[in-house]
C-alpha cells in the first residue's frame, strides 16, 4: 500500500512538473475610468510569469487597458487597469505568488527549517523551484508584511484586550555576546508578541521609546512585569510615571532569585573554581582515565564486564579485584568524579554549584579510596593507581583552603534554598516543571490569590526568621554578610514583587485576575527563537544571525494561536489575501498622491543615540576599504614645514 500510495504521488509529481509555465491569457472586462467615465481601451499586452501553490508555474499574457481620454491620477500617473487575479496573486514586481511567500516565512520561522529543507518542501509537495538566495528574501519580506498587517489590525487587538479587562505587559531582551539584542514586549494574558524591535544594546534610551509605541497602538497595558537590568527598571519606571504612575510595576520572581542568588554565591564558587584550577584536580583525573583506558586497550571491554560484576556484589570488606577488572574499578572512580555535572540541573548558578558537586564527590571518592586501601589489592599495578587516585584527591580533603570555601558556599546555598522554597520556584529544567507552568495556566483565580497570599506570608516569614538567626557579634561575620543580602534584597524589591491580583472593570464582569509572577514564558520564546537560529545554521555562538535576524521575526509566533489568526485574517489560508489586501490599498494611497510607509510606526527603530561601542552599520564603515586607504595615506603623509616659529612668550619682570 505503501509503495502503491508513493508511485502515485511520483506520477502526480511528475505530471505537474510537465505542465510548468502553461500559457494562459488573462483579459479581464475593464471598469469605465473613474475621471471621465469613458469605456477603457486596450493599451497594450505582456507577459508575466508566475508560481503560486495554487496554480503551479504559468506564464500568463496580460492586457493592460488605459483611458483613450489620457486622464490621469492625482499622483500624476495614467488611468490604467490590470488584471485583477494576477495582483491579488503575485508579489508587486515579483514572479512568485503571496501563498508561496506565506509558505517561505511559516517554514522558516514557525517550524524552524532551513532554506535547503524549504525548498525541497516546495519542489517535492508543489512542484515549485525557487533558489536559496529566493528562500531568504521571501522571508524577510514575509515578516515586513506580517508587521503591517499587525500594525493594522491594531484597534481590533485592542477591543480584544478590552473585552479581556486589560492586558500585562512583560518586557525583555535577548542577544549574544552584546550584540543582535532583541526587545520584546509581550501581552501576558494573550500570550501574544505585541512589538519586537532591534537595539544598539539593552540602555534605557533605547527601550523608552518602545514602550510609548505599545501603549499608543494597544492602550496602556494594567501591569508592567520586568527583570531587575539597570537598563530595563529606569525605563519602565520613566514608561509608567509619564503615563499616570497607577500602573503596578512587578518585579520578576525568577529573575529577583537569581539575583540573590548571584550575590550570595558568585564570589565563593569562583573562589572554589579557582582552587580545582591551581591544584589542576580535573585535568590529572582526565589524564588518570586516559591512562588506564590506554592500558586495557583491547581489554577495555572485559574490564567494563568486570565493574559490574563488582557493583553487584554486597560484601562487607571494601576490596577492587585485581587485573583488568581492578583497573576498569579505579577507571570508573575517576570517571564518576568526573561526572560531577550530573548532579545539577544543568541550569548553573545559583540553582546549580557545580564546583561544589565537583567538591562532594572528590572527598567521597577520597573516603571511599581510604577504605579501599585499608584492604589494598594484591596485584600491584591496581594498587599503584589507587594510590595515584588518592594522591590527586588529597588537596580537596584539606580543611584549608578547601573545606573552609566549600563550608561556606554550603551554607549560603542553604540559605538560597529557603528563600527559592519561600518563592516556589524550582529551576526551569525538565518537562516536568514545563508541564507545571502549563497546568498553572488554568489555576482558578481564587486557588492563584490564595498561592500568592502563602508566598508573601512564606517570605516574610522567612525575612523575620533571618533577622532572629542574624549573629549580632562575634566571628560570624559570613553568615551576618550573606543574611544582610537577603534581607537587603527583600527591602529593595519588596514593593515590585507584591500586587499581581488586578481587578477587572464592571463593564467585563467584575471579578480578578492574576498576572504571571515570572517572566519565564517570554525567555522561553527567546529561548525557541534561539534553538530555531541553531538548527537553521548549526552554529553555537548566534551572534551574526540574531544580528541578521528580521526584528519581526517574533510575531509569527503569534500565528500558532487561532486567536490571533482570526483577528489578523480569519483563518493561515486566507493570509496571502490578507497581504495583498495591503498592497492594493499602498498602491491606491499612492495613486492619490498619499504617503505610504514600508515600515509601520510601531515597529520603527529607535531614535536614541548609539550606545553600543561598535554597532553593526557603525562596524561596516570602520571595517571599509575606503577608511582604511584614507587613514593609511594620511599616516604616510609629510606634514608641511611651517614657516613662522612658535615661541612661548617669555615671562615678564615687574
Amino acid at each position: 500500500m505503501r509503495s502503491l500510495l508513493r508511485s502515485v504521488e511520483e506520477n502526480c509529481g511528475r505530471r505537474r512538473r510537465d505542465l510548468q509555465f502553461t500559457k494562459v491569457a488573462v483579459a479581464e472586462e475593464p471598469r469605465p475610468c473613474p475621471g471621465c467615465g469613458a469605456a477603457m481601451t486596450v493599451q497594450k499586452s505582456v507577459r508575466r510569469f508566475g508560481r503560486t501553490l495554487e496554480h503551479g508555474s504559468f506564464e500568463a499574457r496580460e492586457t493592460i487597458h488605459a483611458c483613450p481620454a489620457g486622464c490621469r491620477q492625482p499622483s500624476g500617473a495614467k488611468v490604467t487597469m490590470r488584471a485583477a487575479s494576477l495582483s491579488t496573486a503575485l508579489l508587486p514586481r515579483q514572479t512568485v505568488g503571496y501563498d508561496v511567500m506565506v509558505f517561505v516565512g511559516l517554514q522558516r520561522f514557525v517550524h524552524e527549517r532551513q532554506r535547503e529543507e524549504v525548498r525541497e518542501a516546495l519542489r517535492a509537495e508543489h512542484g515549485i523551484e525557487i533558489s536559496t538566495g529566493k528562500v531568504s528574501t521571501l522571508q524577510r519580506r514575509f515578516v515586513v508584511y506580517l508587521q503591517c498587517l499587525h500594525a493594522a489590525r491594531r484597534d481590533a487587538i485592542r477591543q480584544e484586550f478590552e473585552r479581556d479587562g486589560g492586558w500585562p505587559l512583560h518586557i525583555d531582551a535577548t542577544g549574544e555576546d552584546g550584540r543582535g539584542t532583541l526587545l520584546i514586549a509581550y501581552a501576558g494574558w494573550r500570550r501574544w508578541v505585541l512589538g519586537s524591535w532591534k537595539i544598539p544594546t539593552e540602555h534605557s534610551e533605547a527601550i523608552l521609546p518602545c514602550l510609548h509605541r505599545v501603549a499608543e497602538a494597544f492602550g496602556p497595558p494594567v501591569a508592567v512585569v520586568r527583570d531587575l537590568g539597570k537598563a530595563m527598571t529606569p525605563a519602565v519606571r520613566s514608561f509608567v510615571n509619564e503615563l499616570g504612575g497607577d500602573i503596578p510595576v512587578l518585579a520578576c520572581h525568577q529573575h529577583f532569585l537569581a539575583d540573590v542568588g548571584g550575590d550570595l554565591l558568585d564570589k565563593l564558587h569562583a573562589r572554589l573554581r579557582d582552587l580545582f584550577r591551581r591544584f589542576r584536580v580535573r585535568p590529572k583525573l582526565r589524564t588518570l582515565a586516559r591512562d588506564l583506558g590506554r592500558k586495557l586497550g583491547e581489554g577495555i571491554d572485559q574490564g567494563r564486564d568486570g565493574v559490574e560484576a563488582w557493583t553487584d556484589q554486597s560484601e562487607a570488606r571494601h576490596t577492587v579485584p585485581e587485573g583488568n577488572s581492578g583497573l576498569a574499578v579505579v577507571r570508573a572512580l575517576a570517571q564518576w568524579v568526573l561526572d560531577y555535572a550530573a548532579e545539577g540541573n544543568d541550569v548553573g548558578l545559583p540553582f546549580d554549584r557545580p564546583y561544589l558537586d565537583f567538591h562532594d564527590r572528590c572527598t567521597e571518592a577520597r573516603r571511599a579510596v581510604d577504605a579501599y586501601l585499608r584492604c589494598p589489592p594484591n596485584d600491584c599495578e591496581v594498587h599503584r593507581v589507587l594510590r595515584r587516585l588518592r594522591d590527586i584527591l588529597d588537596p580537596v580533603g584539606a580543611e584549608v583552603p578547601f573545606s573552609q570555601v566549600a563550608h561556606k558556599l554550603r551554607w549560603r546555598a542553604g540559605l538560597f534554598d529557603e528563600l527559592r522554597d519561600a518563592l516556589r520556584l524550582a529551576p526551569k529544567t525538565t518537562g516536568r516543571n514545563e508541564d507545571a507552568r502549563a497546568s498553572a495556566e488554568h489555576v482558578p483565580p481564587e486557588q492563584a490569590q490564595a498561592e500568592l497570599r502563602d508566598i508573601r506570608k512564606a517570605v516574610e516569614a522567612l525575612t523575620a526568621d533571618l533577622e532572629a538567626r542574624r549573629p549580632k557579634r562575634g566571628p560570624a561575620k559570613d553568615q551576618r554578610e550573606a543574611i544582610d543580602i537577603i534581607i537587603k534584597h527583600v527591602a529593595k524589591h519588596g514593593p515590585t514583587l507584591w500586587g499581581h491580583v488586578i481587578a477587572l472593570p464592571d463593564r467585563t464582569g467584575g471579578g480578578v485576575r492574576v498576572v504571571d509572577r515570572t517572566n519565564n514564558r517570554l525567555e522561553s520564546l527567546n529561548g525557541t527563537i534561539k534553538h530555531g537560529e541553531r538548527r537553521r545554521s548549526g552554529r553555537k555562538k548566534l551572534t551574526q544571525d540574531l544580528e541578521h535576524l528580521p526584528p519581526g521575526a517574533p510575531l509569527a509566533f503569534n500565528l500558532c494561536d487561532p486567536d490571533y489568526v482570526d483577528i489578523l485574517c480569519g483563518t493561515l489560508d486566507r493570509l496571502p489575501a490578507a497581504f495583498a489586501t495591503l498592497d492594493a490599498e499602498a498602491h491606491k494611497r499612492k495613486l492619490k498622491g498619499l504617503p505610504t510607509k514600508s515600515t509601520p510606526a510601531l515597529f520603527a527603530s529607535p531614535t536614541s543615540v548609539e550606545t553600543a561601542s561598535l554597532p553593526k552599520r557603525d562596524r561596516e564603515l570602520v571595517r571599509s576599504e575606503g577608511l582604511h586607504h584614507r587613514i593609511r595615506a594620511a599616516a604616510r603623509s609629510r606634514a608641511p614645514r611651517t614657516t613662522a616659529r612658535r615661541t612661548r612668550p617669555r615671562p615678564t619682570k615687574d
